[in-house]
């Protein structure tokens, strides 16, 4: 069973990942007008720009692993104890 939690918290991360990397660049298109930063032309792109949205987009990608990491070992212990139970 633990192959599974396994799995399903990889899952999680995974598409966590993926809301959060799309919220982030709603947000920076919305709050700047431009598009963010991630051209292989970076020429068009300033330097200050680029390493701001680096900067957002880590600290989002880390605070999800890490609330997603969480939840997964909560929901495994929880589901842990109520097998214990019975």
């Amino acid at each position: 069973m633990n192959v599974v939690f396994k799995l399903l918290g990889v899952g999680m991360s995974v598409g966590a990942g993926f809301v959060g990397t799309k919220l982030v660049d709603f947000l920076w298109q919305r709050i700047t007008g431009e598009a963010p930063p991630k051209s292989k032309d970076g020429l068009e792109n300033t330097l200050r720009s680029a390493l701001v949205f680096a900067i957002i987009s880590g600290a989002v990608s880390t605070t999800i692993q890490v609330l997603t990491n969480r939840s997964t070992q909560k929901a495994i212990d929880r589901f842990s104890k109520t097998r214990d139970l019975t």
